[in-house]
């Protein structure tokens, strides 16, 4: 007999039976998940740069089993769209406030922001109310879809992601051990879900798409939620004491040492290409200037030597290490350093931009510099050729 998983939260069923959902539409296409449902809680992982002003929040799973062969494909389904249908989706141009009382006299406690999403509880008034995240309050209707549209619009804003929970793991170009291997990924590198099948996981890593073991990986689906007005004060603190502590490490750093003067010798500049750093701060401006001078030099996975070998985050971290600021050797952790931009049209060099299984450096003018693989080494390519996942700026 096989075992089957239906990821489910109990509370969130039983709102769901209890509302009926109204009919309202949304334009939607359809997002991997594998007949999988999803609860939600706070967590504090995905930065959704399509929309300019959402907050990181990483949706929580609970396991429900479900045992036998019959009817296993479309119970799952009836659980996601039991779990989607009872889910409030903000489609505003920024956000919606949440408020105390269903009304606009009500005090403001938070924020739904676009695409963002929340648990139903009631509605009153033409207005729904919503747990999600931290907050529980009042939403005005007109500006969330809920019910049978819901369904259709979590599959778009949400995004499905494999944890890697193994030393190292091989993707492979198909879903077999036979299979070529495509390229590597180490411990707790976070990879965009494409597809799943059975006992494998369709993944999109630096080298392209490919397939990794699902023994290896751990799935989730991350939605932005709400966040509070406690939230967003702290939030907004951490992140500038966090700018505050790189700015002072890049000012001790200069005064022993001229920002561009390693150890490591910069490769010949001899028919070489000259790229352009865009505008941004000066400190921006002198990391990406910095990270250039070394393109051309080789891929090589778990390095971090700027001239015999770095990968992605090895080179990253390599290079801002140089202007006194320690970033973790970890695409995923990167993610997570210095405080978000929303969107690519607000980079500036300098800043990391995060993709599945991979970080690169933003020189402007909608390019980056990045460790890409053994194949191509440390490169210059265009910033949007790959789903960007996060851009976060350290100074």
């Amino acid at each position: 007999m096989n075992r089957k998983y239906v990821k489910a939260a109990a509370c969130v069923m039983a709102a769901a039976i209890a509302f009926s959902g109204a009919g309202l539409t949304a334009e939607a296409s359809v997002m991997p998940s594998g007949g999988i449902g999803l609860a939600l809680a706070n967590g504090n992982k995905l930065e959704d740069v399509a929309s300019n002003t959402a907050i990181p929040i990483k949706s929580i799973i609970e396991w429900i089993n479900v045992e036998g062969d019959n009817g296993v494909a479309d119970s799952e389904e009836a659980a996601e769209e039991a779990l989607f249908r009872n889910l409030v989706i903000a489609q505003v141009r920024a956000y919606v406030n949440v408020r105390d009382i269903p009304s606009e006299e009500g005090n403001v406690i938070g924020k739904l922001y676009n695409n963002s999403v929340g648990t139903f509880l009631s509605e009153e008034n033409g207005w729904y109310q919503i747990q999600s995240g931290s907050v529980t309050g009042y939403v005005k209707g007109e500006y969330c879809v809920t019910g049978e549209g819901a369904v259709e619009i979590a599959r778009n804003v949400g995004t499905r992601i494999a944890t890697v929970n193994t030393q190292t793991l091989f993707v492979r170009k198909e879903p077999t051990t036979e299979s070529a291997v495509l390229g590597m990924v180490p411990m707790a590198d976070e990879l965009l879900v494409l597809e799943e099948a059975e006992g494998w996981v369709k993944v999109d890593v630096e080298e392209g798409t490919g397939w990794v073991s699902a023994d290896y990986v751990e799935l989730h689906s991350e939605f932005v939620q709400a966040e509070s007005r406690a939230e967003e004060e702290a939030r907004l603190a951490k992140e500038a004491e966090e700018r505050r502590k790189a700015q002072e490490a890049a000012a001790a750093k200069a005064e022993s040492s001229k920002p561009k003067t390693n150890t490591e010798t910069p490769p010949a500049t001899e028919n070489k290409p000259s790229y352009t750093v865009g505008e941004g701060s000066e400190m921006g401006k002198a990391v990406a200037e910095y990270a250039l001078q070394f393109e051309g030099n080789p891929y090589v996975y778990g390095g971090t030597s700027l001239t015999n070998g770095a990968d992605c985050s090895g080179f990253v971290m390599s290079v801002y290490a140089n202007f006194g600021v320690a970033l973790p050797h970890s695409s995923a952790a990167d993610r997570t350093q210095g405080y978000k931009v929303d969107g690519l049209e607000n980079a500036q060099p300098g800043d990391l931009i995060c993709y599945s299984g991979h970080v690169a450096l933003y020189i402007g003018n909608g390019q980056i510099v990045h460790a890409s693989n053994k194949r191509t080494g440390i490169i210059v390519s265009q910033a949007d050729y790959r789903k960007i996942l996060a851009i976060r700026r350290i100074f």
